[in-house]
């Protein structure tokens, strides 16, 4: 079963040219728009994950280039 998101109307500004070509070229604003936010949440979601993370990523890493790769001897690719 899926859930469809729950909808709320919003007011935003766009560039009246912007607004104009879109429409004329039938592109449904509200759809871009989210579908553009959800890309851009997901970007900097793991923006910030990499960035709060930061430190850990680069002391596993040096210990995976000192140490090998645990198991690393039965791996078959």
């Amino acid at each position: 079963m899926t859930t469809t998101p729950t909808k709320r109307a919003t007011n935003i500004t766009l560039s009246a040219d912007v607004l104009t070509e879109a429409k004329s070229l039938g592109i449904n604003i509200s759809q871009t728009c989210d579908q553009f936010l959800r890309q851009l949440i997901r970007d900097e979601k793991a923006r910030r994950w990499q960035s709060e993370h930061a430190d850990f990523i680069t002391i596993y890493n040096q210990h995976v280039e000192q140490e090998r790769l645990p198991l690393e001897e039965w791996r078959s690719f």
